[in-house]
């Protein structure tokens, strides 16, 4: 899983330090740390927090998803 925070965007209101503190902390008032690549067991917590910045700053990319084999098709 990959994690970009648009750190222009993001207006510091911690909800996803709140919900993923091992993945995202505050530093001060105002600036966001974050781990660009939490491991896997935070996965819920990472995607709750994303889907809870009010201003969506937060990206997820769930990499194993894009390697799955593709399905075979009917002959």
């Amino acid at each position: 899983m990959k994690v970009v925070v648009d750190l222009s965007r993001c207006e510091g209101y911690a909800q996803c330090a709140f919900l993923a503190p091992e993945a995202f902390r505050m530093r001060g008032e105002e600036a966001l740390m974050y781990d660009p690549s939490p491991d896997d067991a935070q996965r819920d917590q990472v995607l709750r927090a994303a889907a809870a910045c009010p201003v969506q700053a937060i990206l997820v990319d769930l990499l194993e998803t894009r390697h799955a084999p593709a399905e075979a098709s009917p002959s």
